[in-house]
């Protein structure tokens, strides 16, 4: 006796409809933020991304319309729906070299920071093993930042020195570290 629901015999009718409303408005928003992330880029780093015209004319435009909740909203709508027509792999590609970009100068900076206050902390021992490893720094003004940092901080006064000798530090080791 055949049953008219036996599922088997629907199986092999079953065909493939498309992604369901579900999975559309997820990927949708994806692509909506990754609109989000293009707008919010500088423009040295949206030149770097492979965009055509149109894409460029609705970034520009929402730059225009940040101060308007609405229309930016809006706009942001439009440049996912955008989206759906672009390379979106070209773009991801790109967008995470800038990611990565982003990460790396921040891991520097930390380490930047780090090093100053070792230096702070330690003083003239910090200072020689710096030295050690990078033989084109001046001894002498690092021992004199190092100095007056120390003295800016005891003292509760501003952090020139303190910042003048991360400045210091981020020039002549930022292609180094």
């Amino acid at each position: 006796m055949h049953n008219q629901f036996d599922e088997s015999a629907h199986e092999d009718e079953w065909e493939y409809e498309g992604p369901s409303k579900s999975e559309m408005k997820r990927e949708s928003e994806r692509l909506q933020q990754l609109g989000t992330e293009l707008v919010n880029l500088k423009p040295t780093e949206l030149a770097k991304v492979p965009l055509d015209e149109e894409m460029l004319d609705a970034i520009a435009l929402a730059h225009r319309l940040q101060g308007k909740r609405e229309a930016f909203r809006r706009q942001l709508q439009f440049i996912g729906r955008l989206m759906r027509n672009s390379e979106v792999e070209e773009i991801e590609k790109a967008l995470d070299v800038i990611r990565s970009r982003h990460v790396a100068g921040n891991a520097r900076m930390h380490k930047l920071e780090q090093l100053r206050e070792k230096l702070i902390a330690e003083g003239d021992e910090a200072i020689n093993a710096l030295l050690g490893d990078y033989h084109e720094l001046d001894r002498q003004k690092l021992r004199q930042l190092v100095r007056q940092a120390k003295k800016e901080r005891e003292g509760n006064k501003p952090p020139a020195a303190f910042r003048e000798l991360f400045q210091y530090l981020r020039d002549e080791l930022e292609t180094l570290i």
